[in-house]
């Protein structure tokens, strides 16, 4: 078996843009990778590498998955991470997928089979990109904490036992993401905490725990918006909120650590980490309660060893999975193949036409994706329905 081509498809996903990468083999085998670089951008940065790189694989066996790692790893060694990682998760991504159709197996079986068959979910970005994105949506803006408390209700009433939610910042008109730490908006570039901040934080969870009720658990992503004085702050202010997590990201192991041992929130955080060697100080400091390990970003064979180090630390994984369909269903796959799964990540909210991308969409069941026996990620690209929406701009 040898790979022969390579394709890459971008399409509009409102906001944002999604590309997914095909693989193809002699034997008529396609792969498929999803990915982005995460800015909502049109990739075409990234799309660069993934393009220089798959050139590099024709006339692999797409099967010597870790030969080809090395390969890669050799060839951006001088810049390790970032795009770069991406681009070759991407391909390994899709790697995986041939390798396990041409196997007959879903990709949970390729090594040491499935620990569950449904696999826990929290709806991420809940509120939030209601608050950003309404007309994408197709949903009607923010205005009052009873909006929020009526979203709550439906996290309650569609089952899910998690939500994930991010600052937002009542307005004159309308709520709104409180982003200082992406460079958007009051707050940039000093990152400073206010007492405003912390009431409005205080109100938008009560309002979200009043609709969701208290069996259901809700995470808040403080994301970059704060220095370590303003994580502290907020953390401290939410002690009584009765908070599952609160998750934050800082570059370093020492200072993550004390703002864990400083506040009693579990600390959920390093969704920007790539690679063991990027985790392992984290994990020896103990940095975190939660590590959040992108597959996407960093592949499903790399994600696994993270995984798998995070144990021998004792300390729980939850994927980032904030992406496309596939994307849930890879995360999926590697959800159900590790011990130590806190819960994964998954946005409900979406364009209107996003499941045209698909052939199959994740299923949903109490708050948990069961898990499909189809071979590969579970789930193929519909080519002709990605290039009818191509990306804005």
């Amino acid at each position: 078996m040898k790979i022969t081509h390579w394709d890459i498809l971008h399409g509009d996903f409102g906001w944002r843009s999604i590309s997914f990468l095909k693989l193809g083999t002699a034997d008529g085998i396609v792969g498929w990778a999803e990915y982005t670089d995460g800015q909502g951008s049109s990739n075409t940065g990234i799309s660069s590498i993934v393009g220089a790189l798959a050139g590099r694989v024709i006339g692999e066996d797409p099967r010597r998955i870790e030969a080809i790692i090395a390969k890669l790893g050799s060839l951006t060694a001088q810049v390790p991470g970032g795009l770069n990682q991406q681009a070759i998760a991407a391909i390994v991504n899709a790697l995986i997928d041939i390798k396990a159709k041409a196997l007959g197996l879903p990709v949970r079986d390729l090594l040491g089979g499935s620990l569950r068959e449904r696999v826990p979910l929290y709806w991420s970005h809940c509120a939030s990109y209601r608050a950003r994105y309404p007309k994408d949506l197709g949903t009607a803006p923010l205005k009052t904490y009873d909006d929020l408390f009526r979203i709550g209700e439906e996290v309650r009433n569609k089952g899910f036992r998690a939500l994930k939610t991010n600052v937002l910042l009542p307005g004159e008109e309308r709520i709104d993401a409180y982003r200082p730490g992406r460079g958007v908006g009051a707050g940039y570039p000093a990152l400073n905490p206010s007492r405003a901040i912390e009431e409005a934080v205080l109100r938008q969870i009560a309002a979200l725990r009043q609709g969701a009720g208290e069996d259901v658990e809700i995470y808040l992503d403080l994301n970059l918006n704060f220095r370590p004085e303003g994580y502290l702050r907020l953390a401290r202010a939410l002690e009584g909120a009765g908070l599952a997590w609160l998750e934050l990201d800082i570059a370093d192991p020492a200072t993550l650590a004390m703002i864990r041992q400083s506040c009693g929130t579990p600390i959920a955080s390093l969704e920007n980490g790539y690679g063991r060697r990027g985790y392992r100080p984290f994990f020896e400091a103990l940095s975190v309660d939660i590590a959040i390990i992108d597959v996407i970003w960093n592949g499903y064979v790399e994600a696994l060893k993270v995984a798998a180090l995070a144990d021998g630390h004792d300390v729980n994984v939850a994927p980032h999975n904030y992406f496309g369909h596939l994307a849930d269903f890879i995360s999926a796959q590697f959800s159900a193949a590790v011990p130590n799964l806190r819960v994964m990540e998954m946005d409900v909210d979406g364009v209107p036409w996003r499941g045209e991308f698909y052939t199959h969409l994740p299923e949903i069941e109490d708050g948990a994706m069961v898990l499909p026996d189809r071979p590969g990620w579970g789930t193929e690209i519909v080519e002709a329905a990605v290039r009818a929406r191509p990306p804005k701009g």
